[in-house]
């Protein structure tokens, strides 16, 4: 099966494999299944869990998985002080401190925590496809060893975790064993990397044939979009998950032409999507009097109500989806569950979705957000220029460019200078973690299942989304760094971090967090999430966005089987999230060739 990727090292290859979460999704993210562990229970307050780990799993180089491996990850890596992995909010409880993890046999993991944690299983099947988040669980032991002080006396020095953490890579790095339906067979650097069977993959059909029915996958970077929208058309891809190349409904009709010459079709999966192309502020921007602007909810506010949605949902999106201020994926549950939750979602959606430059200039006039000094543009309170620079990985799709457009276009209209800032992609998320970058203007919120297992857009608990410094104090709490450089200014400390405002509302979302994160009843969950809400409500938008669950584009080869489409998925596809992995969900592994001796490896 032939893949088209923007690189060789880009995080959407993961996302074609499920095979090595503990738990999975089922259903669009409505119900839980096994994966690595089979069973698993509490006690009664959801303090301690014990996970069983499926007997005869074997990495791809037949060795067997065992307890030992999860271990490796916890207090190898994670707990040592001098490799930089993070405890994931899996292995938090609900107060966010760290568990504490035991294996009583080669098969068995037990979890405490120090405060009700009920929520585990739906962590345990988030975000384990991606190395690079830190959240990996179990790690072939047997092979990182050679790499690791603890058990390799030969290696020295401080940047052994470097080293280490290249063979980690099992995209890149072949010989690393996997749980993977494929396995890497060669990594060409930008080029392309070619996988193949995973010989000891666990995952049989229900006939008991093993999977993965495709033998090869081979994934080709194509870095242009016009080059891989070209490559499409003529048939040179099997499968295109349409937002890994930034596909938009602008492309439709074009794919929708040339299915007759590259035997192809084109279809839809809902995305899910909580905001189309989103712009959001870093609320940890270094500059002291601009992120006091920032922090003002009215001058978030008056910038929503600039900005014409209607426009951009028909240049953009074609008029599909809906106008959106900016909120979670329609599909998440506590919208689903009632009444009330679907009340919540309506009037998130619609706080400042309003297009009302008379009002935006309102609210800029009540911050004395004024044009002080004649020249046309409005100043900062303080009486310092104010210039709103749009940033955005320099790569970025048509998508967010042409919105981004849009925001300037429309806040120039009120008086506000606007300056479009492509960064070198290599270089965005460590500018942006340190606050040096302003703004975002390239992503798109879906985050689901629910506000609490996917919660980095909802409560700023990590570092790349709209507080950056906050969500990197939130990640080393009950870590060895956790007291350390307290007495060094917050954007030069490592990692930078700062402390979020007392009853400010980063503080009170985490609050808010900690309650909903701990309570077993799940009613009073969602009332909790409902709570956090009023908070976005009050002192949002923290993040902007455009319209809401617009169509996806699904490219397959005519002849490739099994891939459902849109009306045989639970919710129609998504919630557009990297916690649900799309196309991982719908078993890639059991998709199969009409005629394969036509599709023959090379």
């Amino acid at each position: 099966m032939r893949l088209i990727t923007r690189s060789t090292t880009d995080a959407s290859s993961f996302e074609y494999m499920y095979g090595r979460s503990p738990l999975r999704w089922l259903n669009d993210g409505l119900d839980i299944a096994p994966g690595l562990v089979e069973s698993w229970s509490s006690n009664d307050d959801a303090t301690e869990w014990t996970l069983h780990v499926r007997e005869g799993l074997r990495w791809s180089d037949g060795q067997p998985v065992t307890s030992a491996d999860a271990l490796y990850w916890w207090q190898d890596l994670v707990l040592n002080e001098d490799h930089p992995a993070t405890v994931p909010d899996s292995a938090r409880s609900g107060k966010g401190t760290p568990m504490r993890l035991t294996a009583p046999d080669d098969m068995t993991l037990v979890l405490r925590f120090d405060a009700p944690t009920p929520l585990l299983p739906l962590y345990l099947a988030n975000l384990v496809n991606a190395p690079e988040q830190g959240v990996d669980w179990f790690l072939p032991k047997h092979y990182l060893k050679q790499w690791h002080p603890k058990y390799n006396r030969s290696i020295r020095g401080e940047d052994w975790p470097a080293g280490h953490d290249q063979k980690v890579n099992f995209l890149t790095n072949p010989e690393c064993p996997t749980l993977t339906g494929w396995k890497v067979r060669s990594y060409d650097e930008g080029l392309v990397v070619k996988w193949e069977r995973n010989p000891y993959y666990w995952c049989v059909d229900r006939d008991g044939n093993q999977l993965p029915y495709v033998d090869t996958l081979s994934m080709t970077a194509v870095q242009d979009p016009q080059v891989a929208k070209l490559k499409l058309q003529e048939g040179g891809c099997d499968f295109i998950y349409g937002y890994f190349l930034g596909l938009t409904m602008a492309d439709a009709a074009g794919l929708q032409r040339a299915q007759s010459r590259s035997g192809m079709k084109l279809h839809f999966w809902d995305s899910g999507s909580a905001s189309g192309s989103v712009f959001f502020f870093n609320y940890d921007y270094m500059e002291p009097e601009v992120r006091k602007l920032i922090r003002a909810p009215k001058f978030r506010q008056a910038l929503s109500h600039a900005f014409d949605r209607g426009d951009a949902q028909k240049s953009i999106y074609y008029n599909t989806g809906e106008k959106t201020t900016g909120t979670y994926s329609p599909m998440a549950i506590e919208y689903q569950v009632n009444e009330q939750g679907q009340g919540f979602y309506r009037r998130w959606r619609d706080s400042y979705v309003e297009y009302n430059p008379g009002k935006a200039k309102k609210l800029l006039d009540e911050l004395q957000v004024v044009d002080s000094n004649g020249d046309g543009w409005r100043e900062r309170p303080d009486g310092g220029e104010l210039k709103i620079r749009i940033d955005y990985p320099a790569d970025t799709s048509e998508e967010h460019q042409r919105k981004n457009n849009l925001l300037k276009r429309d806040w120039e209209e009120i008086g506000i200078a606007v300056q479009l800032n492509p960064v070198p992609p290599t270089s965005f998320q460590d500018q942006w973690a340190s606050g040096k970058l302003m703004s975002q203007g390239a992503w798109d919120v879906g985050d689901g299942p629910d506000h609490l297992t996917g919660p980095w857009w909802f409560v700023p608990i990590e570092s790349s989304r709209w507080a950056p410094l906050q969500g990197q104090w939130w990640q080393i709490q009950g870590t060895p760094q956790e007291h350390t450089q307290l007495d060094v200014d917050p954007w030069k400390r490592t990692p930078p971090r700062i402390e979020p405002e007392p009853n400010g509302p980063v503080a009170r979302l985490w609050k808010e967090f900690a309650t909903a994160r701990t309570e077993p009843d799940t009613l009073k969950r969602y009332q909790a999430v409902w709570e956090m809400i009023k908070i976005h409500l009050a002192e949002g938008p923290f993040y902007q966005g455009t319209v809401a669950n617009y169509p996806i584009i699904v490219y397959q080869h005519a002849e490739l089987l099994n891939v459902p489409v849109r009306a045989e998925l639970a919710q129609g596809g998504g919630p557009f999230t990297w916690a649900h992995p799309l196309p991982a969900v719908y078993d890639p592994e059991s998709w199969y060739w009409d005629a394969p001796e036509q599709h023959a490896s090379a």
